[in-house]
């Protein structure tokens, strides 16, 4: 080892557990989801849970990183008779062990081929950081046809075996070449670990996610690997419906309103049914109800041209009635769909509430002031989205929208309770969905607009009610087919709301105050109702 120990356990050395079992998933017919293998064209994939039994780690670092605390490289062992290791897996120590990678068997005899040689494509020779003696970077050299999707990692300067046993290529008909990096796993000058990922991805996508990493280093040859391909995508790896079922029963989350949250969400249909009108551009003076249920009588279709728009009862009680939204007449919506080439099932789960509160920034000394009405508008979608493996039904990662963009969280990062229910955290007034309670700033140099979440009486199981309006074999409700806005756009006057509040700063923090505001998007500085799920980009792509 170069360097003293870690002075303690790292979080790495114990595996993640969910803290109850997963879900016994019934079986479906032909479907073959949750059966643990996927023929994705001549080539059998399983996917290989890193723990102690299945994996040896082969070299780590204690320094740098997330954490300051390093990195693990892991090698796939013990797999089963006719499996094949298509690359290493990689994780920073600062998280407990949970990942996988895909091994492969070749069904027909010309999906894998041994490497012809290595490439080096990096070492830690030169690093003066605390490891495990030095690591080699080895990209496989493959036969014409064939590519590799991972690289194989020595202690030793000394080549990898040219054997199939050691790392195998895979056939090009079965690969995408177009990958990218996922998220970055270790960075220290001049060399960047990182997950791979297809470049191309979404419910049509073939390229899928092989849980293998990639290793840059300054001054030396960059690493080319692709990401596996389906060349079967027929979705028969999907869940039935009643599997969808059971896993939104083990997965659905618990979410969590701000004990301060006026602004609460609904049901669409408690809103229709509650006096929303569409209205119709030049007809202004004649806005219609909108029809129950599922506003049969929205335009269906075309796009987002201000055409049409919603807005609430012109009585003053009924439209603080509407906007403040009802838990008890709250329902989620699903919308089920195939992502890495039909290897993962994403459970989309959109949150409707009817109105978007006021923004609120921290500027220097100053915690929290009101922009007043800027930031307001009827209509707020966001949504949370639960990754599962279509291989053992295991929940991976959670995305949660936080405003124009979000994250993604690894399972063993998240909070739950009531079993395997991830806690959803959404923000004052925003609804923003976060992993973690507390203050996120949306701005720079710990000034921005605010971002608070916390726990409160104030929650929705999300499996209590709910409704899968798109998917296979769904018929969806015709007010997702409704493309124009859910919201009207009001036009605010900000520099004269800015001189208004500008007034009661010291004079020093005007000017700080106006760059703040002007450097926030525009979408929160007017009143602009939103568009619904099926016009957000997500819809059909990757998160």
């Amino acid at each position: 080892m170069t360097g003293s120990a870690h002075p303690s356990a790292l979080p790495v050395e114990t595996t993640f557990k969910f803290p109850s079992p997963l879900p016994f998933i019934p079986p479906s017919g032909e479907r073959n989801f949750g059966k643990g293998k996927i023929d994705v064209g001549g080539l059998e994939v399983i996917q290989i849970s890193i723990s102690t039994s299945t994996t040896q780690r082969v070299w780590r670092t204690f320094e740098r990183g997330p954490d300051n605390m390093g990195v693990s490289i892991f090698q796939p062992i013990n797999l089963p008779s006719g499996f094949f290791t298509l690359g290493f897996y990689a994780q920073p120590n600062n998280r407990l062990l949970f990942g996988w990678v895909l091994v492969a068997r070749d069904l027909y005899g010309n999906s894998l081929r041994p490497p012809l040689d290595y490439i080096e494509v990096g070492n830690t020779t030169s690093l003066t950081v605390k490891q495990d003696g030095p690591a080699y970077f080895w990209q496989p050299l493959c036969p014409s046809g064939y590519g590799a999707v991972g690289l194989f990692v020595t202690t030793s300067p000394l080549k990898p075996p040219l054997r199939q046993e050691s790392i195998s290529c895979v056939g090009s008909h079965l690969t995408e070449q177009r990958s990218e990096a996922d998220t970055w796993v270790w960075r220290i000058e001049g060399i960047t670990f990182s997950g791979l990922r297809p470049a191309n991805r979404g419910t049509e996508a073939t390229g899928m996610y092989t849980g293998t990493f990639s290793f840059q280093q300054q001054n030396f040859p960059r690493p080319f690997l692709s990401c596996l391909r389906n060349t079967k995508f027929d979705l028969s790896s999907m869940p039935s419906q009643g599997q969808t079922r059971v896993l939104f029963r083990a997965y659905s989350p618990l979410i969590y309103f701000h004990p301060e949250e006026e602004f609460l969400p609904s049901s669409v249909d408690w809103v229709f049914s509650n006096g929303a009108l569409l209205y119709q551009k030049g007809n202004e003076s004649k806005p219609v109800p909108v029809q129950q249920p599922n506003g049969s009588n929205l335009p269906q279709g075309g796009s987002d041209d201000d055409l049409y728009w919603l807005d609430y009862p012109a009585d003053k009680n009924a439209r603080e009635r509407v906007k403040r939204g009802d838990l008890a007449n709250t329902k989620v919506y699903l919308h089920i769909k195939p992502m890495f080439g039909g290897t993962f099932t994403d459970i989309v789960v959109w949150i409707f509430s009817p109105f978007n509160g006021n923004a609120r920034l921290k500027i220097l000394f100053i915690k929290s002031l009101s922009l007043g009405d800027i930031g307001e508008h009827i209509g707020d979608w966001e949504h949370v989205t639960l990754r599962i493996s279509n291989f053992n039904g295991e929940l991976w990662r959670v995305y949660f929208s936080e405003h124009s963009g979000g994250s993604l969280v690894e399972a063993c990062d998240l909070e739950f309770q009531s079993g395997n229910k991830p806690v959803v955290y959404s923000s004052l007034h925003g609804h923003a969905m976060f992993s973690k309670p507390g203050l996120v700033l949306q701005g720079q140099d710990g000034n921005g607009l605010r971002n608070d979440m916390a726990r409160s009486d104030k929650f929705l199981d999300a499996g209590v009610d709910y409704e899968v309006i798109s998917g296979p074999g769904i018929t969806e409700p015709p007010w997702l087919n409704y493309f124009r806005k859910w919201g009207p756009i009001v036009r605010h006057d900000v520099e004269k709301s800015l001189d208004s509040i500008a007034k009661t700063l010291p004079p020093l923090l005007r000017k700080r105050l106006r760059d703040l505001v002007h450097s926030i998007p525009p979408e929160v500085l007017q009143e602009m109702g939103p568009t619904g799920p099926k016009v957000k980009k997500s819809w059909s792509a990757d998160e």
